[in-house]
């Protein structure tokens, strides 16, 4: 029997659909997670760095003192001497190609049109002050991580940038790879904390930690759940980044091969994410599911394992009538990554609205993850229904402008005394009048 779960939607129970959709956002919202992660938050707040390295202590074992929760210039330096050049390199276009994206993201930020005679209206995009960044250390070493939402944060102009990254497993050292990528975006504030207490630390602020306005970072389902949290007093955070997905949507003249690595690709992150195929070639996904079970025995431990939860438990083959049908279904499902891969995916693209990102045609993931530019930390969980990937944008905000002329406002002036009058603010009514009356003297 397969690894590649396999189901047919025009035939699948209510039930099955709903945990389908549903995969595995039920843990960041479990009651007693939300207790535990509650806990470590409050006592953050009410004792800093203290409990910071109480969460180290029981949560990674990991004993250190405050002073040391700073990485301190050396380690940059060590870390950069250390690193294989193949993967500095590769860190270097990463950066330039994202940088080079969120430039053209910000490029017409700033607008100003004259909306009728005499109105002119327009935005000013600023900087937020301050950000933190959690970058994860749990199942690996992350630098992309750092690449895809650090380098957003300096493109935007954020005058404050944090860094929260938990020690490597098993040491009191943070990953040489992160710190290589802190160092070549310029980022100096480093520092080694673990999941919820992190994201709590750079909330309210401690002896060693600045405050940040907004937290962004994937991670586990407890560090979503604190970023939940911490937003109760302020800080906000950009949700909803919790385990990895993706939809490969394909049809008959795929390549089973190519599109059981994608798959893979995916499933590979963690046992709670999902990789799922949908396509309505009973054939592809045949000969799809053999291929898998190939590169699966190839697999070391754990990434073995977790692929083989994430294309059986929430993920696998969903078999539809179409590729209509395939197009309805992802966007209710509304994906983190979605590849088109058919013989016209432009075709598919017209009718496709939820999803993190759209990767069309022979465009594999990890490229798009890793060097292409694009935003890969990206909503899951459906929230990409309503929300986007992390850009610069994430790192700024907007403030409207308006210039009205004496005309435009003796044009407008009827319909803002009907609203005034209607709504009962007798003192916003007096405003327009003053004016008006002000122009007829004048004139």
């Amino acid at each position: 029997m397969s690894a590649l779960a396999v189901r047919r939607w025009e035939v699948l129970s209510d039930a099955d659909r709903r945990m389908i959709f549903a995969r595995s956002t039920a843990a960041i919202f479990d009651d007693e997670l939300h207790r535990g992660v509650a806990e470590i938050v409050a006592d953050v707040r009410d004792h800093g760095d203290a409990a910071i390295v109480r969460a180290l202590a029981r949560f990674d074992g990991v004993e250190l003192a405050p002073a040391d929760l700073r990485v301190q210039d050396e380690e940059f330096e060590l870390a950069r001497a250390s690193l294989d050049e193949k993967l500095a390199s590769a860190i270097r276009m990463g950066i330039e190609n994202i940088r080079r994206y969120n430039e053209r993201v910000l490029r017409d930020a700033d607008w100003m049109e004259e909306l009728s005679p005499g109105v002119v209206v327009g935005e000013k995009t600023s900087p937020i002050l301050s950000a933190g960044l959690f970058v994860p250390s749990g199942k690996g070493s992350f630098p992309s991580v750092l690449m895809q939402i650090g380098t957003p944060a300096t493109v935007a102009g954020v005058p404050t940038i944090a860094v929260v990254v938990p020690p490597m497993r098993g040491s009191t050292s943070v990953d040489p790879a992160v710190l290589v990528v802190a160092s070549e975006l310029g980022i100096r504030d480093v520092f080694r904390v673990n999941g919820p207490a992190g994201i709590a630390a750079l909330a309210f602020g401690t002896e060693s930690i600045p405050r940040v306005g907004r937290v962004v970072g994937p991670g586990s389902p407890a560090v979503a759940a604190a970023q939940l949290q911490v937003h109760r007093y302020g800080c906000s955070s950009v949700m909803l980044f919790g385990p990895s997905e993706a939809i490969v949507l394909a049809d008959e003249h795929q390549d089973p091969l190519l599109i059981a690595a994608d798959l893979l690709n995916e499933a590979e992150h963690g046992p709670d994410s999902a990789a799922l195929l949908v396509t309505p070639s009973e054939q592809l996904v045949q000969d799809v599911s053999r291929y898998v079970d190939e590169a699966l025995e190839e697999l070391p431990e754990p990434r073995r394992e977790y692929a083989a939860s994430a294309i059986s438990k929430f993920g696998g083959a969903i078999i539809v009538r179409d590729l209509d049908e395939a197009v309805e279904f992802t966007n209710e499902y509304a994906p983190e990554h979605l590849l088109v891969a058919t013989a016209d995916p432009d075709a598919q693209l017209a009718g496709l609205r939820n999803a993190g990102e759209i990767l069309l045609g022979d465009t594999p993931i990890v490229a798009a993850n890793l060097s292409i530019g694009v935003p890969a930390t990206l909503p899951t969980g459906g929230f990409a229904r309503f929300s986007s990937g992390v850009t610069a944008r994430t790192f700024t905000k907007t403030t409207s402008i308006a210039r009205t002329s004496e005309k435009a406002l003796e044009r407008l002036g009827p319909s803002i005394l009907a609203l005034c009058e209607h709504e009962g603010f007798p003192a916003h009514a007096r405003s327009i009048h003053l004016r008006r009356t002000r122009v007829t003297q004048d004139a």
